[in-house]
């Protein structure tokens, strides 16, 4: 018992130094008493801070819950604003439903009239935007939108002034489309330059300024010059723009809703050289070039052989005094030359007199042949290269915009009609070259025939 009262006292001992020099760091006891005071002071050391950690410990939570307070108050503002602006809307909701049912008591008849206001107002508005008076009295088309969107709205109604602002506008637009008014505004010139100019607007169907036609941009609200212009009708635009009254002859185009649809048809369309030298591409310029040629030779031809005929009609008259400027006076000197051979030599020396004429005479003949032969044969392998082309546009681009398509083809297509048109005048001009090459070759012949005849005839007599 005693040992064991011994250890314990041993080990209680090592605990309470080692407690001590925790607390104390290098402090050393000397004896039992000193050690219980290392110890004492320790545990109240320890109850100290123990006490301090409690306290900062109590100020965290209190100020946790004043925070949880706010927010909770905040909530509770919110929810009854919540309900406050849920029962707003609930009222408003209701007073518009009433406000609504007000007013469609308050239309009654009414409603079926400003329909068709609205409807006339779209309709004039659109009419205005492509106008050509709009050029002259600009700012009619925002006061047409404000009054549509009055219209279309549930809770406005136009006003007094408003309507009669339309019907003012009806009248202005009717009363203009017969007018020739002269006003300076901004004109766009093909460069994209802008001045100042004096027009003059032929009712809603044109508008000229310095001897041009100008067009009405829609979208911008401008006048340009357009870039190609009747060549026909320019100087009666200069005449009507420098006419101070009376009759002046002037060209307008009335087509369309609005005027000038034709012209803008005209201009769009390709000119003689846009479509039959540009679109033809290498193969249709080819043509061209060919079909000059046989021209040329083809009225060479004819002049050349007119004057041989003529002066072959003149030998005719004198044959007795062959004359070598043309070929039956060449034949007949041959004739006289040799007119003491035999029979059968003599017809043998005009034959080859005759002969040695006819390549003069049939000069360019194949030629010609061949080109009216050739002509329509190179306008179709110009189509076929232009529709190949338009099938590879059209695996590329898709068959969406027929346009590309119709134009494609058009250009294929060129170079056939320009392959006809050479092929037929050359095979005319073949036919009327080669009869008169023909006619005075028959002639000719039938000299130099007549000639043997009359020999043969002479000898038979004489024998």
């Amino acid at each position: 018992m005693k040992f064991s009262s011994i250890i314990k006292k041993t080990l209680f001992s090592s605990v309470l130094c080692i407690t001590a020099s925790i607390a104390f760091g290098q402090q050393q006891a000397a004896n039992l008493g000193q050690l219980l005071d290392l110890v004492e002071q320790a545990r109240l050391t320890e109850t100290e801070e123990h006490r301090q950690r409690m306290q900062e410990f109590q100020q965290n939570v209190n100020q946790r819950q004043a925070l949880l307070n706010e927010m909770l108050e905040r909530e509770e503002t919110e929810q009854r604003i919540s309900v406050d602006l849920e029962n707003t809307y609930n009222e408003n909701e209701i007073i518009k439903a009433q406000r609504f049912e007000t007013l469609q008591e308050r239309l009654g008849d009414l409603d079926e009239l400003f329909g068709t206001i609205a409807g006339v107002v779209g309709d004039t508005r659109s009419q205005f935007e492509a106008s050509l008076v709009s050029a002259q009295f600009q700012g009619r088309e925002e006061t047409l939108t404000e009054l549509a969107a009055i219209m279309a709205s549930e809770s406005q109604l136009p006003s007094i002034e408003q309507l009669e602002r339309l019907w003012f506008y009806l009248l202005q637009e009717m009363t203009e489309s017969g007018n020739v008014a002269r006003f300076t505004t901004d004109v766009a010139q093909p460069d994209g330059t802008q001045s100042q100019q004096e027009v003059v607007r032929i009712g809603s169907y044109n508008i000229v300024s310095g001897g041009q036609y100008l067009e009405f941009d829609a979208n911008t609200k401008r006048l340009s010059v357009l870039p190609s212009q009747p060549g026909d009708y320019t100087s009666t635009a200069s005449d009507i723009q420098a006419a101070s009254g009376g009759f002046t002859m002037v060209g307008i185009d009335p087509t369309g809703p609005f005027g000038g649809s034709y012209l803008a048809a005209l201009i769009s369309s390709p000119s003689f050289q846009e479509r039959y030298w540009e679109q033809g591409r290498t193969i249709g310029k080819i043509i061209i070039f060919v079909g000059l040629f046989a021209t040329l030779l083809a009225v060479e031809r004819m002049i050349t052989l007119t004057l041989v005929n003529a002066k072959v009609k003149r030998q005719l008259k004198n044959p007795d005094r062959p004359n070598k400027n043309n070929p039956l006076g060449r034949v007949l000197k041959v004739y006289e030359t040799d007119k003491n051979m035999d029979i059968e030599t003599l017809e043998l020396k005009l034959g080859e007199a005759i002969l040695l004429e006819t390549p003069a005479l049939e000069r360019f003949l194949t030629l010609l042949k061949i080109i009216a032969t050739v002509a329509p044969l190179g306008g179709l392998l110009g189509t076929v290269t232009g529709m190949i082309t338009v099938f590879q546009a059209i695996t590329l681009f898709g068959t969406g915009d027929p346009q590309i398509m119709a134009g494609g083809i058009s250009g294929a297509l060129v170079t056939t009609v320009l392959g006809i048109v050479v092929a037929i005048p050359t095979i005319l001009f073949h036919t009327i070259v080669k009869s008169r090459s023909d006619q005075v070759i028959h002639i000719l012949e039938e000299q130099a025939t007549g000639i043997i005849a009359r020999r043969a005839e002479a000898k038979g007599a004489a024998s």
